[in-house]
């Protein structure tokens, strides 16, 4: 039996959480479920924006899995996202983007993993503000080690998954120091692997490159905010972020989650597609070992998206989200 840690979000998150919890409960999935919650709702509620039972439940379970968390803006609050991938070293962020039949897309073939370096750079929060001036200067903080873990981790998935090439995207044409630290880090882990293409483009070309052929492209290493803005646009490549599953990973500790946003405006209507967070469930249970459950959910998953009737709006679909769920169920 696995205890997981579980946290519901905000907005359409507890009802995407409770679709996935049905689809696991009828799979037999061996989870026990340890609820703790984050976010503006949990704020509204105890004052507290990420309860230290939370920190508690992650630290003794050390895999989670997330719905989509609301930030208080305005209030001088720091991402939830990033405190917690920052406070638990959780370094890859981990993004498969993959065209499935019965999902709209402009692109067929499709099938890259994305590992953004997810601690680092420009999201280190190392910022001064010159107010007589009027400059703000953000600093880009590059490590030799953080670069290291992020590009090995990318080739010993490409070599476990039997992947045939990792493609790093950078600018070390402009940022000299920075840049070539993740280069040089990347050659070095493809030394490790030699049966690993290893390929370099800048990233303008990469991403003029993903929107002409993104065919060609199978593991994508990069920095933190470049992989943000990637991650973001091979989501659209494959249907949008709510079809994409996402993790964050560490070397002890690891937390999945649905990358897109809370959606507040649809919140309780029974609207939203649980697509992304079941994705990102199938992932932690292959994580966890449990890979014929895994591949058991995935092909109910998409015998369903095959057919639009059974699926939620943004899929062309008129069922709500229970009902997207019982399908799936129906197809284990």
């Amino acid at each position: 039996m696995h205890v997981v840690t579980l946290i519901p979000g905000d907005g359409i998150g507890p009802e995407i959480t409770k679709a996935v919890m049905d689809i696991f409960a009828a799979a037999q999935v061996p989870i026990q479920w340890e609820e703790q919650n984050a976010g503006q709702t949990t704020f509204d509620q105890s004052g507290e924006l990420i309860p230290t039972s939370l920190l508690k439940s992650l630290e003794k379970n050390k895999v989670a899995l997330k719905g989509p968390i609301t930030t208080p803006v305005g209030k001088g609050f720091r991402s939830i996202n990033i405190t917690l991938r920052q406070k638990y070293d959780l370094y890859q962020n981990v993004r498969p983007s993959k065209t499935t039949p019965g999902i709209k897309s402009r692109y067929e073939g499709i099938d890259l993993v994305l590992f953004r370096e997810n601690t680092e750079g420009l999201y280190s929060g190392l910022e001064v503000y010159d107010e007589r001036l009027g400059i703000a200067d953000s600093f880009n903080r590059i490590t030799v080690a953080g670069s290291r873990k992020i590009c090995r981790a990318a080739f010993a998935y490409a070599a476990k998954h039997g992947r045939k090439k990792v493609t790093l995207a950078h600018k070390a044409n402009i940022l000299k120091m920075a840049g070539t630290l993740m280069l040089n880090a990347c050659k070095e882990a493809s030394n490790e692997f030699p049966q690993i293409v290893f390929e370099d483009k800048i990233i303008d070309n990469m991403c003029m490159q993903l929107v002409n052929k993104p065919e060609q492209f199978d593991v994508v290493v990069t920095t933190n905010l470049f992989g943000d803005i990637l991650s973001d646009l091979c989501a659209g490549l494959v249907g949008g972020l709510g079809v994409v599953a996402g993790a964050n990973i560490g070397d002890d500790m690891a937390i999945f989650e649905a990358v897109h946003g809370s959606a507040p405006d649809i919140a309780g209507q029974g609207k939203a597609n649980p697509t992304a967070l079941l994705r990102s469930g199938i992932m932690m249970l292959h994580y966890l070992g449990e890979h014929a459950l895994a591949d058991q959910i995935d092909k109910a998953l998409d015998a369903t998206l095959l057919n639009p009737e059974e699926c939620t709006g943004d899929l062309g679909g008129k069922a709500s989200t229970s009902q997207f769920a019982q399908s799936i169920i129906a197809k284990l």
